[in-house]
């Protein structure tokens, strides 16, 4: 997955850090490409276990934005990262880890590079 993430990055001109975590939130994979964002390295970790909840961190921020309590909370706790690049890795319908991806100049370009690493998981691309 790692791989993938990180093909997609070159092939869009872009320098990545991506993170592979379980479902337990532990780090089981990890490349920061050369002239990645050493910043971004944690906000990838943070968006692969903020995905742990199920769903995309884009998902995650578009349900959390109609509520201003949860809005002004949730961004706030440790380890969360609400904006997108981060997919939950499903299997059979349950989740078995995450993937977090961050350091590019555009968001939608974490968002491809995951996705792109996703594939290797038949049902676990999410619909566009």
């Amino acid at each position: 997955m790692v791989d993938l993430a990180v093909a997609k990055a070159r092939e869009l001109g872009v320098t990545e850090n991506v993170a592979v975590l379980d479902d337990g939130g532990n780090l089981k994979a990890f490349s920061r490409m050369d002239g990645a964002p050493i910043l971004s390295i944690e906000i990838a970790q943070n968006k692969a276990y903020t995905a742990l909840f199920g769903v995309s961190t884009q998902d995650f921020f578009n349900f959390i934005q109609g509520d201003p309590s949860l809005l002004a909370g949730i961004p706030t706790l440790r380890r969360v990262a609400a904006y997108g690049g981060g997919f939950p890795i499903k299997v059979d319908g349950e989740i078995v880890g995450a993937i977090g991806v961050s350091g590019a100049p555009m968001v939608q370009n974490d968002v491809d590079c995951a996705r792109a690493a996703l594939a290797l998981v038949p049902d676990a691309v999410p619909a566009e």
